[in-house]
């Protein structure tokens, strides 16, 4: 089994930044793809990042492209989002995420794992 633990999530204002970090343990060998996807009340969960955990290729959804930031660093099993230039709307609860696959998606049915999720709220 794998365990995803999130951290750094909080308030902010429009404009700052914040950076959430993915604590991943256990059976963490077989995890290929690390990702973050968000929810906001009454909204689907959406893709936001991946990081291909060998090859560190990264993905973005269109949204936060040029203001995020997905990285990993492998002797500390974390996966790292940093946020830039936040939005308003970047409000949501994050999840950190992680699939036993090489290949990165954007459904959130693909993938294996999930963390309870952070609270990041921007504000106006």
């Amino acid at each position: 089994q794998v365990q995803l633990v999130e951290s750094g999530g909080g308030l902010v204002q429009t404009g700052g930044s914040l950076r959430l970090s993915c604590a991943a343990s256990g059976r963490t060998f077989s995890l290929y793809v690390m990702g973050w996807f968000r929810q906001a009340p009454g909204k689907e969960r959406e893709f936001v990042a991946a990081i291909n955990w060998s090859l560190s290729s990264t993905y973005y959804a269109d949204s936060v492209k040029g203001r995020f930031a997905i990285s990993r660093d492998n002797a500390k099993e974390t996966v790292y989002l940093q946020m830039n230039s936040l939005k308003p709307e970047d409000t949501a609860n994050y999840y950190c995420t992680a699939r036993k696959s090489p290949l990165a998606t954007q459904a959130r049915y693909d993938y294996d794992y999930w963390g309870q999720g952070t609270q990041v709220t921007v504000s106006s």
